[in-house]
């Protein structure tokens, strides 16, 4: 048998180097591309900067000689009128001319010495229309200074007509005494002045800017856009006054063959460069691609049999594509007798598939509401449970809309607790209303007390009446009026009590606010009387809201009944309670405001917390259910400090009810 076939250390070195070799030299070979490449760059930068400046230096050229022009037919112009007597008809002669041949002229003036125009062509635009040396001040230093020295000067560059850059150059005129008379201005916009000296094929390639030494731009003209590749400032004289001339080139991609030559050496070269490495990377790549997808696929599976989230996804047409375990379980359909149904789905409930469908149409249509939507779904063995569903799109890798992926919350026992919850609270508002009740019964049945005594008084002396037998029936009758009045009265006050304590559900329904505010002041009055409270109601004509009368009366009693024993301390004197009520557009702000001691701000904030009291005898819960009734009613309660109170103290509580139509 043979033995193995071993490699020897050198042999296995002379390898590596082989194997090395070509990536040194595609090494190199990049290398020398890229030197190659950075030299032609360097050469081209180089000539284009060359052309720049030169392009630069003859359009300043022409610039300044085409100015230059201007002066000196201006100048000329200013001698000529030293001269001749007929000086405004010679001004408009010569002017006109000028305006004509140099269209980048936008105005000459004429003025006095006060800087006042004598004339001026054209008369029908800026500045002339508004001259205190022209405009800005820089334009009165000009004028100053141009007549100090006595010679043509160019303004600094100012801004008129709707941000236009202006600049102006001022000419003496000097009378036959040598005295200086007047000045010639010749206004320039900058930007006509770049429009009508550029010529087209400068601003081709070049964009031309005048700018101030702050960067500050007046004027500019170019035919293109693009990226900045190179730019050169020279400066602008005339007229001077720190302007500069900018001119910025733009780079034009270079389609030479040689470049494309280069290119594609450089891009074979890099390719041949990572394809050494291709071959062996492959199987490495591939493999840790499948582990990591094994471990993503494990990962989603864990994840997804955790959930207790019901997942589903749809198509575009509705088809189920997708279901998670716990949408499973939730429904107790298998993912095979899900995943490929179209509407209808098993799991509708059949009372109510016309309105599911409809909400399904809702959802392929893109319309689902954001916040989720309620449906009775419908189990395996026929339970009925409810969902809570929340639909998104469901968007694949290339960023398409594909279809709809739903998350179904089983909320069947949540709505059971809600619901026992709601019979809890009711149950604690019939309490609160015995509480009510039990805390007023000494108070009613004084209220009681009056109208029997008062039929028992009446019933006596129409007895005694009939026993003498000397009564006529006028005697009698007003006695049997009052009597059945106070029988009456009494009734009232029964017939109270027994609504108020009598257990109802809640309903909504028209009511006035007005009558309600009444009745309670009804009951309370006995009790007003003996606490020596002062009672003053200000109610408007109100409009007719949607509330539970029962609920918005014991809500009312509970704040009116707290006013009063806040006020146990009181003065006599100053023991008021004051109801207000105050209509907006939208709602009704009703008040209950009492002189008391007020409330500290570390009670206010467990005020309506339930089962907090500060009474020695209290339950605690009367305003925690005063404010689940206004809530009920799509209000608000919460307390104030009385503002308007002559003790310094007190609080106002405040309710509000909305204005709502039947």
């Amino acid at each position: 048998m043979n033995p193995p076939l071993q490699t020897s250390p050198g042999s296995s070195r002379r390898l590596r180097w082989l194997l090395a070799l070509p990536k040194l030299g595609i090494v190199l070979l990049l290398l020398a591309i890229l030197s190659l490449l950075w030299l032609l760059h360097r050469n081209e930068v180089e000539e284009d900067r060359a052309a720049l400046i030169k392009d630069v230096l003859w359009l300043e050229q022409n610039l300044r000689f085409h100015l230059s022009s201007n002066e000196e037919q201006i100048q000329q112009l200013a001698l000529e009128m030293a001269n001749l007597p007929g000086r405004q008809k010679m001004f408009r002669l010569r002017t006109e001319h000028m305006l004509k041949n140099a269209p980048e002229i936008a105005q000459i003036l004429w003025l006095d010495n006060n800087r006042q125009v004598i004339d001026a062509l054209p008369t029908s635009i800026q500045p002339d229309s508004e001259i205190e040396s022209f405009g800005p001040p820089v334009t009165a230093k000009a004028f100053e200074v141009a007549k100090r020295l006595g010679k043509l000067h160019y303004s600094e560059p100012f801004f008129l007509e709707g941000n236009r850059a202006f600049i102006e150059m001022l000419v003496p005129v000097y009378g036959n005494d040598r005295h200086i008379t007047g000045m010639l201005a010749v206004v320039y916009p900058l930007d006509t002045l770049l429009a009508n000296q550029v010529p087209w094929w400068f601003t081709e390639k070049y964009k031309v800017e005048i700018v101030d030494d702050n960067d500050l731009q007046y004027a500019t003209k170019t035919r293109i856009e693009g990226n900045s590749n190179q730019r050169y400032e020279i400066p602008f004289d005339p007229p001077g006054s720190g302007l500069l001339l900018r001119i910025t080139s733009y780079h034009t991609p270079d389609n030479s063959v040689q470049r494309l030559l280069v290119a594609a050496i450089f891009l074979l070269a890099a390719g041949v460069f990572w394809s050494l490495w291709l071959v062996r990377e492959l199987m490495k790549k591939r493999s840790q691609a499948e582990e990591a997808l094994r471990a993503e696929h494990a990962f989603r599976a864990a994840m997804e049999d955790s959930l207790t989230v019901g997942m589903r996804a749809r198509d575009l047409t509705g088809r189920a594509i997708y279901v998670n375990p716990a949408f499973c379980r939730m429904t107790g359909f298998s993912p095979d007798e899900l995943v490929g149904v179209a509407p209808p789905m098993p799991y509708w409930a059949p009372e109510q598939l016309e309105e599911t469908y409809a909400i399904h149409q809702t959802v392929l249509a893109g319309e689902a509401p954001p916040d989720g939507f309620e449906i009775t779904f419908m189990r395996k063995n026929g339970e009925r449970f409810q969902a809570l569903v929340y639909e998104a799109k469901l968007i694949d890798g290339n960023g398409k809309h594909t279809g709809w992926m739903a998350s179904v919350l089983d909320i069947t026992e949540r709505k059971r607790a809600e619901e026992l919850a709601r019979q809890q609270q009711e149950q604690l508002q019939f309490t609160s209303r015995l509480v009510t009740m039990g805390e007023m019964a000494s108070t009613l049945a004084h209220e009681l007390n009056q109208p029997l005594a008062a039929i028992a008084s009446y019933n006596t002396g129409c007895l005694n009446l009939l026993t003498d037998g000397k009564a006529s029936s006028n005697d009698i009758l007003p006695a049997l009026e009052k009597i059945g009045l106070q029988a009456q009265r009494a009734g009232k006050i029964i017939r109270r009590v027994h609504d108020f304590v009598r257990k109802s559900e809640p309903k909504r329904a028209p009511c006035l606010l007005g009558e309600v505010i009444e009745d309670c002041l009804g009951f309370m009055e006995a009790e007003a009387r003996k606490r020596h409270v002062r009672i003053e109601c200000d109610t408007p004509p109100l409009p007719p809201v949607l509330a539970d009368r029962l609920m918005l009366e014991q809500v009312l009693l509970n704040l009116i009944r707290n006013g009063m024993e806040a006020m146990a301390t009181t003065n006599q004197s100053n023991r008021l309670l004051r109801i207000a009520v105050e209509i907006s557009k939208s709602e009704l702000r009703i008040s209950v405001s009492d002189q008391g001691c007020g409330i500290a701000p570390e009670v206010r904030e467990k005020l309506f917390t339930a089962f907090f009291t500060t009474k020695p005898e209290g339950m605690g819960i009367g305003l925690s259910i005063c404010r689940s009734i206004i809530e009920f009613h799509r209000g608000r309660l919460w307390a104030e400090d009385n503002p308007q109170s002559t003790t310094g103290s007190g609080t106002m509580f405040f309710f509000t009810l909305p204005l709502e139509t039947a």
